[in-house]
């Protein structure tokens, strides 16, 4: 593996250096952060290998937690869950993969697997600080699934390698993931290649872990979901971080009013990030529009129950001044 320092101007004096960013082979770079040295050997393994495997990481209550809230939401109506929560919509989200969608926002149980302090610590690392989380989702392939294609999860950034690092993804393993089961699986060292060096599904690796455990790469690496040719569904989920300039100067979908978007002209409507590119910038699995027009009706639908709680409280209040 070649690691080169690389010297370059200063962006903004006393604000933001280049001096030392590190480059990994032909395929990343990064501006490193803070190194715990508690996780020193984790980060050499990435350094070299583009990826770590985290075994047990998460206690066996709060994976039999999740599963358990899985099992329900999956069973939940697709308004509820979300629409490729009873089975993937394209090749890509695979025809026989549910996917829930939005994890923060359908239950509690599942913060704990996206502010791991191991995992953060990685994060400190690699990416620049304020980092943000960009994709949260539950991944459950059913027998019988087909191998996903390979990719990289910055692969939509048309930047030529070696290419700033973007982001990390991580898988969670919910059930153990097996040779057989479609196990996430990836090319070790996949990250140092320029972009002439194209994968091989014979140069994959299985990610072989119990439950509990988390593979940890680089948006760099070349990887994808593995063939469940098991009879077991393998129940994971994904948390997958970026880093903080990934995003507008201005939050515009927070700041323009949702009131009546239908005013607003459609292509303004793009450019203020209603809309996507292939994939990034859904809602729950769904268009951004279409994610508004969902979260209005539950805005509206919470109204309604504050104003009958209210109504309620007077009631009794009425009633306890007559006695």
């Amino acid at each position: 593996m070649s690691v080169q320092k690389q010297r370059a101007e200063v962006l903004q004096p006393g604000r933001l250096s280049f001096n030392n960013r590190v480059q990994l082979g032909e395929g990343t770079t990064f501006l490193p952060g803070k190194k715990d040295p508690s996780i020193t050997h984790l980060i050499d393994h990435v350094l070299t290998h583009g990826y770590v495997i985290l075994p047990s990481l998460f206690p066996a209550p709060l994976v039999s937690r999740a599963l358990s809230k899985l099992t329900r939401l999956e069973s939940a109506s697709l308004e509820t869950s979300g629409p490729a929560s009873h089975g993937g919509r394209n090749p890509f989200e695979g025809y026989q993969t549910r996917r829930v969608y939005a994890l923060a926002d359908k239950s509690r149980v599942f913060d704990e697997f996206a502010i791991n302090e191991t995992v953060l610590k990685l994060n400190d690392y690699f990416l620049q600080e304020n980092y943000l989380l960009t994709s949260f989702h539950t991944v459950t392939i059913a027998s019988g699934e087909r191998e996903q294609s390979m990719h990289t999860d910055d692969g939509l950034i048309q930047l030529p390698r070696p290419k700033p690092l973007m982001g990390v993804g991580t898988m969670v393993a919910l059930d153990p993931f097996t040779s057989t089961n479609g196990a996430t699986t990836l090319i070790p060292g996949s990250h140092l290649w320029p972009d002439s060096r194209l994968p091989q599904r014979s140069e994959m690796i299985s990610a072989i872990m119990p439950a509990g455990s988390m593979v940890y790469f680089l948006n760099t690496v070349w990887h994808s979901g593995g063939a469940n040719i098991s009879s077991e569904p393998r129940r994971s989920l994904t948390v997958q971080y970026c880093q903080p300039w990934i995003r507008p100067i201005e939050n515009m979908i927070v700041a323009v009013g949702w009131e009546d978007l239908d005013v607003v002209p459609k292509r303004l409507l793009q450019l203020l990030g209603f809309s996507l590119n292939d994939f990034m910038g859904y809602v729950d699995g769904r268009a951004p529009r279409t994610g508004v027009e969902m979260r209005k009706r539950r805005l509206i639908e919470w109204g309604v129950r504050e104003k009958e709680k209210e109504r309620e409280r007077e009631e009794k209040f009425k009633n306890g001044s007559k006695l």
